[in-house]
């Protein structure tokens, strides 16, 4: 499983690189505040909600410490999507939420 770390992210976000995040948290979790243009969508739903993925794009998991969002990414995997674990999830981001 590829990985990144939440410094590396914002560094790109700061850079001006677009970046495909997905938060895969509950409802109640992203209400605190998501990295800015991550898409939400809760891990229970992936599944049902890959459709609306391109497999031609890269994306970067996220969750609020990591696990949530390595369980996303392993799954994606198995269906052929690019995806990359944010280690540390959000308990680790020191940028702006929105």
């Amino acid at each position: 499983m590829k990985q990144i770390n939440a410094k590396e992210v914002e560094t790109f976000l700061n850079e001006g690189k677009s970046l495909n995040i997905i938060d895969v948290r509950e409802a109640d979790e992203v209400a605190t505040g998501m990295i800015r243009g991550a898409v939400h969508i809760p891990l229970g739903l992936v599944e049902f909600r890959m459709h609306e993925l391109d497999k031609t794009k890269e994306y970067i998991m996220v969750c609020r410490s990591g696990g949530r969002s390595g369980r996303a990414t392993q799954l994606l995997e198995g269906y052929g999507f690019n995806v990359i674990n944010m280690v540390g999830g959000m308990l680790a981001w020191e940028g702006k939420v929105e």
